[in-house]
């Protein structure tokens, strides 16, 4: 089974706790207004690849960084939920966390009945839902963009976490890569964004 990838990170601090592998699918038709990766709505995008070929992308993180999870971003993630729910369910066996966003709220998935949608939510360990609300920003919560976005902990996993997400920092990460093009990851505010380009 295949993935319409957008991007695979190995290792991140910034999309969940701990040290974690990080994939983006390509394809979201929800279109969030203000939504920070536009550039991943479109799922005639991205690269095709095969979930062997991301799962040995993920043991390779495990045994290079020791990642402790993994987490699934978009795009929509539930729009390939199939595809997702395969590596989610090796990636608990093997001991891995997993943390899933997604656009639509759990209720609307239950509408939408999007094949796999049920098998990749049992196994996942933290669950964000809804989509971003540009009107609305969450400056107290990490990892989320706006209040009406929910953080569901799925197992026990994490559960210590949950009364303390007010003191859990968003982080930013820039990566210099060889080609000299720059890459960001993390959620931040649009004005800290301002700043930072305003020297540029």
């Amino acid at each position: 089974m295949d993935i319409q990838l957008h991007r695979f990170l190995p290792l991140t601090t910034s999309e969940g706790p701990g040290k974690r592998a990080c994939i983006w699918v390509q394809g979201c038709p929800i279109h969030c207004k203000g939504c920070g990766v536009p550039w991943t709505w479109n799922p005639k995008l991205g690269t095709r690849t095969n979930v062997e070929e991301v799962w040995e992308q993920i043991e390779e993180s495990k045994q290079k960084h020791d990642i402790e999870g993994i987490t699934f971003l978009g795009g929509e993630p539930f729009e390939q939920a199939e595809a997702l729910s395969i590596i989610a369910e090796r990636a608990q066996l093997s001991g891995l966390s997993v943390m899933a966003f997604s656009g639509y709220y759990r209720e609307q998935l239950e509408e939408l009945n999007k094949p796999g949608w049920e098998k990749l939510l049992a196994n996942t360990d933290i669950f964000l839902d809804g989509p971003f609300e540009i009107d609305h920003p969450d400056h107290i919560r990490p990892w989320i963009g706006s209040t009406n976005q929910g953080i569901h902990f799925l197992t026990d996993r994490y559960k210590e976490l949950e009364n303390e997400l007010k003191d859990y920092p968003d982080r930013l990460e820039i990566y210099l890569k060889e080609d000299g093009t720059i890459e960001a990851n993390g959620m931040v505010p649009t004005h800290v964004w301002n700043k930072i380009l305003k020297g540029l």
